[in-house]
C-alpha cells in the first residue's frame, strides 16, 4: 500500500537514549501499527473524505499525531481502536476544512440513477447490479452524519459496536440505535425505486 510504504519509507525515528533501549521499543512499537493498521487508517479515511488522494494524506497525518504521541503507547489498551479514533478526526478535521461536498438531503437524490440501455439481457442485468450499487452508495452519503458515520465504520468497514462507540466517542446502544435506523431508511428507500420501477 503506497501510505504505508512512504510513512515507513520516511522512517518513524524518535530520539535516542544513551542505550537506545526504549526508544528503538517504541520505534517497533509504531512500525508494527503502522504494518498492522496502515490499511484501516485508509479505509476509515477515505469513508470520510471519499478522495484517494486526501485519505492518503489523511492517513500520513494521522501516524505523524501518533508519532507526536508515541510516549503513550505503551499505556493504550485497545490500539486499533485508539488508533481508529484518531484516523476518524483526522478525516473528519480534512473534511470540514475543505467543504467540498455539502450534504444533501435524500430526497435530492430521487430519481438520479444512472440509466444505461442494453439490449443484451445479461448485460442488462449486470448492469442493473451496478445502478442498485450505485444508488446505495449516493443513499448512504446521503445520509444524516450522526447515522452515515457509524454504519459505515460498522457495516462497510466492519467495526464492532465497540470500536465504533470509541472512535465515535458515543455509546454502543447509540452505535446500534444509529446503524438500526440507517438501515431501515435504506430499505425504505431502495424499496420506493423498486416501487417506481416496477409502475414504469
Amino acid at each position: 500500500m503506497v501510505a504505508q510504504e512512504t510513512i515507513l519509507s520516511e522512517g518513524v525515528t524518535l530520539p535516542r537514549s544513551q542505550d537506545g533501549s526504549q526508544e528503538r521499543s517504541q520505534d517497533e512499537a509504531l512500525e508494527d501499527l503502522v504494518r498492522q493498521h496502515s490499511r484501516l487508517v485508509y479505509r476509515i479515511a477515505y469513508a470520510a473524505l471519499r478522495s484517494h488522494h486526501d485519505a492518503e494524506d489523511a492517513t500520513q497525518e494521522t501516524f505523524l499525531r501518533v508519532l507526536r504521541y508515541s510516549r503513550r503507547l505503551a499505556t493504550v489498551d485497545d490500539p486499533k481502536t485508539w488508533l481508529a479514533r484518531i484516523a476518524w478526526r483526522v478525516a473528519v478535521d480534512r473534511s470540514k476544512r475543505s467543504s467540498r461536498k455539502p450534504e444533501i438531503p435524500l430526497e435530492d437524490y430521487e430519481g438520479r440513477s444512472v440509466e444505461v440501455p442494453s439490449a443484451d439481457a445479461s448485460a442488462d442485468q449486470a448492469m442493473h447490479g451496478l445502478q442498485v450499487g450505485a444508488l446505495l452508495e449516493r443513499l448512504i452519503v446521503a445520509l444524516p452524519q450522526k447515522l452515515r458515520e457509524p454504519l459505515i465504520l460498522s457495516t462497510v468497514e466492519e467495526m464492532s459496536p465497540r470500536e465504533v462507540a470509541a472512535t465515535l466517542g458515543i455509546n454502543e446502544s447509540a452505535v446500534r440505535s444509529r446503524v438500526f435506523r440507517a438501515r431501515q431508511i435504506l430499505r425504505e428507500k431502495l424499496a420506493e425505486r423498486g416501487k417506481l420501477r416496477s409502475q414504469a
